[in-house]
């Protein structure tokens, strides 16, 4: 399965990855850098969602990858404006939701959230269980939980490459 989905990776085919594709992996926070980099290059969608408990380390792995992707800015959580936006030397945009303190779903679509998920730019939401229904289906589920010896186990879960708003706008 693995050297299938490689081959898929290498030759650009990245989204034949089989719908509902899981891949589990247990890291320190040392390897931080390698499983962003891991997350940058797997990922068939630039849309991630982080799922986890409060102080799992979402934003921490968020921070991280937004470095993969070369932006020197200090990156920091969104709690209050629900959005920062960060531009990579490459043109790379890369737009980091936290959707924590939300308490409708009428707040995301207030600041364009559709819009934002319309661009095709890196999308990296916190907490987005609080906008479930405005979510497209093909995002990239990223589930973090603390293991007891201070580690973390990270899965990742592909829904495949169909889009909510493409389903429902067809006739």
């Amino acid at each position: 399965m693995y050297i299938i989905l490689w081959l898929c990776n290498l030759i650009g085919l990245e989204k034949l990855k089989p719908q509902g594709y899981q891949m589990n992996i247990s890291y320190t926070l040392s390897q931080l850098p390698q499983i962003a980099k891991q997350i940058i290059n797997d990922s068939s969608n630039k849309m991630l969602l982080f799922y986890g408990e409060m102080g799992v380390g979402k934003t921490t792995l968020i921070k991280e990858i937004v470095k993969q992707l070369e932006v020197d800015d200090v990156v920091s959580s969104p709690t209050f404006s629900l959005v920062n936006e960060y531009l990579s030397p490459k043109g790379d945009i890369i737009y980091h939701f936290d959707f924590y303190r939300i308490k409708d779903e009428v707040e995301a679509l207030d600041i364009g959230i559709e819009e934002y998920f319309e661009r095709n730019h890196w999308c990296l939401i916190e907490w987005p269980e609080n906008i479930k229904n405005l979510l497209p289906l093909n995002a990239v589920e990223i589930h973090i939980t603390l293991n007891d010896d201070k580690s973390r186990s990270i899965k990742i879960v592909e829904h495949g490459t169909q889009n909510h708003k493409l389903e429902t706008e067809q006739p």
